[in-house]
């Protein structure tokens, strides 16, 4: 065993109490998923639209190249499943609404506008809808048709500001193009538009990255999010490191990175919203599935329902079987300790980079401190922490860095197992993480 597989169990073994997370290809009841809603108020949903027009060597989410014949029964399976868990929720509220994929606007004209229509008939949404985009699908009439959708929060999926860059990470256009389509979405006055920006990248300088930062926030965007590149094993992007012999920045080096992307995004007025995004003050952030509760629509949808999470199959001709005879296409599921449960919690409120204890007694019925006071300690020590009123806590930016870095020992080595896996078998057995 590595240094880095034991130091994963022995956080794991704390946080949790488990030695192991284990996966089983269980579908659960009718009766059981009725009785996990009973006890939710509200929760959030993520639909996935799987299509895109070529696939990027970096992405590793599930995505295969779009046919019409096959998004067509795509958006038949949506709509039955948004019937299914429509008689559970019972009219629950809907707090937030993601659209991601894939591409999203690969179906523009061939269904997403049933499927959002099914889907605010269906159930009680109290939300506005968020949803990824490409460049390329970004004319003046396709913005028209999004609004028109009542999608009032936009993410555009920029990448790169150098042409050398949108080569090695294999995008279908150039900087002129992707700075056109930013401004055209810019000028149609969305709730929130958010841009996408991946830095780390091959040989990048920090050069480019303070120049990528500042064209961004002079762009006119509500939001920012710049994410590392990560090289996860089952995707093409390591064979093309590889194959160029490319030098990718150390995790030191990342650091540097980001540091300067904080710091012109502070002085231009942006505010950190998350691990990865900065958005302008007084701007309602585009949020991706952050939420503490979900129901995940789609293949590779993933559903977490306080105490149980469970993840739909990946393929998608899979997942249209099983809804064709009204079954839900649920691959794998999870029952979750209570101390998974809040290892999970305290996960996505560090990625959110701000907490608040009353909100973990809310939810738990313990006091924060109790459980995790011993961590802050040592937090407050390394000065990962910025403020503490006594009940919100928000970390320093050394914080969240590092203890992203931290929570990656964990995600990227999950992902890769879980998702890796669940590509290429649409039924695993079991998955052990």
């Amino acid at each position: 065993m590595s240094f880095i597989d034991l130091l994963r169990k022995l956080i794991r073994k704390s946080l949790t109490g488990e030695s192991c997370i284990i996966l089983e290809n269980k579908t659960p009841s009718y009766e059981k998923l009725d009785n996990e809603f009973k006890d939710i108020d509200e929760l959030g949903l993520y639909l996935h639209i799987p299509f895109c027009r070529q696939i990027c060597p970096y992405c590793p989410y599930n995505k295969e190249i779009y046919r019409d014949e096959i998004a067509a029964m795509y958006k038949a399976a949506i709509i039955k499943e948004v019937d299914i868990y429509s008689s559970l929720l019972k009219n629950k509220p809907v707090t937030s609404f993601y659209i991601g994929g894939g591409t999203p606007t690969t179906m523009l004209y061939s269904g997403l506008e049933k499927m959002l229509g099914h889907i605010f008939k269906s159930f009680n949404m109290q939300c506005e809808t968020h949803m990824e985009s490409h460049p390329n699908d970004l004319n003046f009439k396709n913005l028209d048709v999004i609004k028109s959708f009542g999608i009032k929060n936009l993410s555009i999926g920029v990448e790169a500001l150098q042409d050398r860059h949108l080569k090695t990470l294999c995008r279908p256009y150039n900087t002129e193009q992707v700075r056109g389509a930013v401004s055209r979405a810019v000028n149609k006055k969305f709730t929130c538009l958010n841009t996408d920006i991946v830095f780390a990248l091959p040989n990048q300088t920090y050069s480019e990255v303070s120049q990528s930062a500042r064209e961004l926030s002079a762009m006119g965007v509500d939001q920012v999010a710049a994410y590392p590149l990560f090289n996860f094993p089952y995707t093409k992007i390591s064979g093309i490191i590889k194959e160029n012999n490319y030098s990718v920045p150390s995790v030191i080096k990342r650091r540097k990175m980001i540091k300067i992307i904080e710091n012109i995004f502070y002085n231009s007025g942006f505010e950190r919203t998350s691990v990865w995004a900065f958005t302008k003050k007084n701007i309602p952030k585009y949020c991706s599935v952050t939420v503490p509760l979900y129901i995940g629509l789609g293949a590779s949808g993933g559903s977490y329902l306080k105490n149980f999470f469970y993840l739909n199959t990946f393929n998608v001709v899979e997942y249209i079987k099983k809804l064709e005879k009204n079954i839900l296409p649920i691959a794998l599921s999870l029952n979750l300790s209570e101390n998974m449960q809040m290892a999970w919690w305290f996960y996505w409120r560090i990625y959110e980079t701000r907490f608040k204890r009353s909100d973990f007694k809310k939810r738990f019925k313990k006091e924060f401190n109790n459980v995790y006071g011993k961590y802050l300690k040592i937090f407050s020590l390394l000065g990962f922490i910025k403020e503490d009123d006594g009940d919100e806590i928000v970390l320093s930016d050394k914080g969240i860095y590092w203890l992203h870095v931290l929570e990656d020992l964990f995600s990227i080595d999950y992902i890769s197992k879980l998702w890796g896996t669940s590509i290429r078998n649409p039924w695993p057995e079991k998955i052990i993480l």
